[in-house]
């Protein structure tokens, strides 16, 4: 199986399949449910893993300015570079939504180093 070396995982979220077995992932989908989990965790949030995630649960309050868009695509590059070694960190963007105020798109490109495969992935980020 190619690409089998990226690892297995349980299927996020957590969830039976139709064989009545935990739902797993591998591959490239194994890698983008890893960003995700990284991005959606906060520091300290792991008991045995305390550093673990990134730092965005900090900046919910955070006005929507340039300055925070910064501190995001700094928080998500420092983060992915950290806990994600599968991947080279591509490009980072914190977009401001044209019609929710509040949200910022982070966009994601990355590329999975033991393929080559380069994908994008956007997080909604809820700021106030």
């Amino acid at each position: 199986m190619p690409g089998s070396f990226l690892g297995t995982g349980w299927k996020l979220p957590v969830a039976v399949d139709d064989r009545g077995r935990i739902g797993m992932v591998s591959d490239d989908e194994s890698v983008r449910q890893s960003i995700w989990t990284i991005l959606s965790t906060a520091p300290g949030e792991r008991v045995m893993r305390p550093n673990f995630g990134c730092g965005l649960a900090e900046l919910v309050f955070a006005p929507n300015t340039p300055g925070t868009a910064g501190q995001i695509m700094s928080a998500v590059r420092e983060a992915l570079i950290q806990w994600e070694p599968r991947i080279d960190v591509l490009e980072v963007d914190a977009v401001p939504d044209d019609t929710q105020p509040n949200l910022l798109s982070i966009a994601v490109s990355y590329l999975v180093r033991s393929t080559n495969n380069q994908f994008n992935l956007v997080y909604p980020f809820y700021l106030q």
